[in-house]
């Protein structure tokens, strides 16, 4: 029955540890949980250790320099055995009964539910009966509406599905000599799914929720450098190069590579301005004119909302204010119909 391996990267993650380490020790089809501490500076080894239920199914390593999420997962797929590989984030929480759930669906390499996100001041209160069940059938996921649906938009709720957090076959991951991308720090997760939907993978994912991500205001997601952009941007050229993609799925690559290099080209703008001031920043225009169009529109659409919010008197939100959200609350058909709405636009 027990075929799943838990992996958990974890970096100053002491208060958050043991909730996710409990969640994963607590549904019966976990076989081990391997917990990698990436060279925290606080008890989080410690604590993880202190989250074992006697059962003989947690190990916690430690590295001794940080090595990033991409690099401690990697470390914790090679030190475990079980058939099936399951991501947890060290400040997230598995739902009871998750496994059963994904395990009842058939044909799949990988397979992944909706995510029901959590903001940091109300997880104490948090009952998981109180979500909502979404029924339907599982849906197929193809490369083109992953890599769109991984284009953030200003003025939507962030609903990427490089957030997914799903079960992989350790057999696919093998034949197709598939890791974790230890060069970024940002987007490792949609960098390997990206990959593993270029070899064919059968993603199938569930509309129910099954995974519970706590919203935190920082979070290292929202602390990324312009290296850190810059490296997710270069892996997406590796795959265009690939050969491995349909012309319309390299649309959809393409786009979202476009998409995070204009998110490189601001930050290393303000950057530069934060540095060296303006007049450094600007030379940034005059070495390469291609940045010139992005760097102006992230810079006028920044301005834009804030006047906007002083002229009414917004106040800026950063949470959920209480409400649940989810990864994804649209028809799965609905989400590939506006996946080709874009690439074919």
């Amino acid at each position: 029955m027990s075929s799943v391996c838990t992996i958990i990267a974890a970096r100053n993650a002491s208060s958050t540890i043991s909730a996710a380490i409990t969640s994963a020790l607590n549904d019966p089809h976990v076989a081990e949980v391997v917990v990698v501490d990436d060279a925290s500076t606080d008890a989080t080894a410690d604590t993880a250790r202190e989250s074992n239920d006697g059962s003989g199914r947690l190990k916690v390593v430690r590295f001794e320099t940080n090595k990033g999420p991409a690099a401690a997962r990697n470390y914790a797929i090679e030190c475990s055995s079980a058939p099936l590989i399951s991501v947890l984030d060290a400040d997230d929480f598995f739902i009871e009964g998750r496994f059963s759930q994904l395990l009842s669906v058939p044909d799949w390499d990988i397979i992944a539910d909706n995510i029901v996100f959590v903001s940091e001041e109300s997880i104490r209160d948090f009952d998981s009966r109180t979500i909502p069940r979404f029924g339907g059938a599982p849906w197929t996921l193809d490369i083109t509406t992953f890599a769109q649906r991984n284009i953030s938009k200003r003025h939507r709720q962030r609903g990427e599905l490089g957030f997914l957090k799903p079960l992989i076959r350790r057999e696919f991951l093998t034949r197709n000599n598939l890791r974790y991308n230890e060069k970024l720090r940002l987007g490792e997760d949609y960098e390997l799914y990206a990959w593993a939907l270029a070899f064919g993978a059968r993603f199938q994912v569930i509309s129910n929720c099954g995974y519970g991500a706590v919203v935190r205001s920082d979070s290292l997601s929202g602390r990324h450098s312009a290296d850190d952009l810059k490296n997710l941007a270069d892996a997406a050229e590796m795959l265009l190069k690939s050969g491995l993609l349909s012309h319309q799925a390299a649309k959809a690559v393409e786009a979202h590579a476009k998409h995070v290099r204009s998110k490189y080209y601001h930050r290393q703008f303000l950057d530069v301005n934060a540095r060296e001031g303006l007049a450094a920043a600007a030379a940034v225009f005059v070495r390469d004119p291609a940045t010139m169009l992005p760097i102006t529109s992230a810079i006028v659409m920044d301005k834009y909302e804030a006047f906007t919010r002083f002229w009414r008197n917004e106040p800026v939100l950063s949470g959920d204010e209480g409400r649940l959200r989810f990864l994804f609350d649209k028809p799965p058909r609905q989400l590939s119909e506006d996946a080709t709405r874009l690439t074919t636009a």
